[in-house]
């Protein structure tokens, strides 16, 4: 076999699978079997019509099962038919004959690649053999060829279409589990590595200061509870039974604030770099969807400062908004951890700002410690606000 060929003969049945048969399969039978039987009562000029037309009746069901053994009834169908024709010395030439286009689609619509190969094979015999008992005019031939050639046509432009819309489908499942993997890696991994340290500095002050140990306490809490929100809110969108306005919006560069008074208070012994932001420009120009994103890298990029600067004791958040777009630059004075790689962290804002039609860095600082920097640019906020 050519390569073309082959390909065509090992590809797979019509995705998405068909279903094995609907109330319009019953339908179209229920008025077909009367219509035969009423064709060859007016059509006296017909030979063998009755026959015939018992015959039309009888190969009726192989439409029930036409998505699910499309090559298996197209055969019996057009088997039966072409040899009764060879038989009686002619074609049918009752009009409801036409049903078995219906199954000639769905062998190109719903079958694999060897029974449309089969299919076609099948319709060219079925269409040369009765020239040996008779000889139609040009016209019907070519008539015939178009209609076969249409039918067939038809079906694999739906068959592309389904199997088109399919992987787009696919492709919108993956981008959703993509983006709840960054929501849930930005919000709760924040918040819970926020407890950690908590939890850190409470065991070092709890002898010495039992009052700071409690407000370590109290600032867990507020953790886990953030934390608990965070979930409902990704809960209630997967299961989308909840009511829209109650949804949470997503956070934008109002809320930049959060990341500067979430974290220890200063009774824990300052065991956690200050976080100062730095915000200028129309903030409310942004769209929502890069407004979210930039939140999100920050929030990251703040969480990956406390996590891993050793001995960091300031963390600057500077974000720009400006006639070019959105800067932000998230920057710590500790010192990076040799073995430090990227991460789902940095693989997340990278994907963020991409989304968005940006970009993000991340790595050493030129002084010391380490930078996060993200530009949004103005040419990807159609794209990002849409979103």
């Amino acid at each position: 076999m050519t390569s073309p060929v082959r390909s065509l003969w090992d590809s797979p049945p019509a995705v998405p699978p068909p279903p094995r048969r609907v109330w319009r399969d019953w339908a179209l039978i229920g008025v077909l079997a009367p219509l035969a039987l009423f064709e060859a009562a007016l059509r006296i000029d017909v030979p063998w019509r009755w026959l015939w037309a018992v015959v039309l009746v009888a190969l009726l069901p192989t439409l029930l099962w036409r998505r699910i053994r499309p090559f298996t009834m197209l055969a019996i169908a057009f088997t039966t038919g072409t040899v009764l024709g060879l038989a009686l010395g002619g074609d049918p030439q009752l009009f409801t004959t036409g049903y078995f286009l219906v199954l000639v689609y769905a062998v190109t619509r719903w079958g694999s690649g060897r029974a449309m190969l089969g299919g076609v094979a099948l319709v060219i015999a079925g269409t040369l053999l009765p020239l040996a008992v008779e000889t139609p005019t040009l016209g019907d031939v070519i008539g015939g060829i178009a209609v076969v050639i249409t039918t067939f046509t038809l079906g694999l432009a739906f068959r592309w279409r389904a199997g088109a819309r399919a992987r787009e489908l696919e492709r919108l499942r993956l981008v959703e589990r993509e983006q709840f993997a960054r929501d849930l890696h930005d919000t709760v991994a924040h918040h819970v590595s926020a407890i950690a340290i908590q939890a850190q500095a409470g065991s070092a002050v709890i002898e010495a200061n039992p009052d700071a140990a409690a407000d370590v306490l109290r600032t867990i809490e507020v953790e886990a509870s953030r934390t608990l929100d965070e979930m409902r809110a990704m809960v209630r969108v997967l299961r989308r039974d909840e009511d829209p306005a109650s949804l949470s919006p997503a956070p934008g560069l109002a809320d930049l604030g959060r990341l500067a008074t979430s974290g220890d208070p200063a009774s824990a012994g300052d065991r956690r770099p200050t976080v100062a932001i730095d915000a200028a420009g129309d903030l409310e120009s942004v769209p929502p969807a890069v407004a979210a994103a930039a939140y999100r890298i920050a929030q990251e990029a703040v969480t990956n400062a406390r996590r891993h600067a050793t001995g960091a004791t300031r963390i600057d958040v500077r974000l720009r908004v400006d006639a070019s777009g959105v800067r932000l630059e998230v920057r710590d004075d500790g010192t990076p951890a040799a073995s430090a790689r990227p991460g789902y962290g940095v693989r997340g804002m990278v994907e963020r700002a991409t989304l968005v039609g940006g970009t993000c860095e991340a790595g050493p600082a030129a002084g010391a410690g380490w930078t996060v920097t993200a530009v949004l640019p103005r040419t990807g906020w159609t794209r990002g606000g849409a979103a």
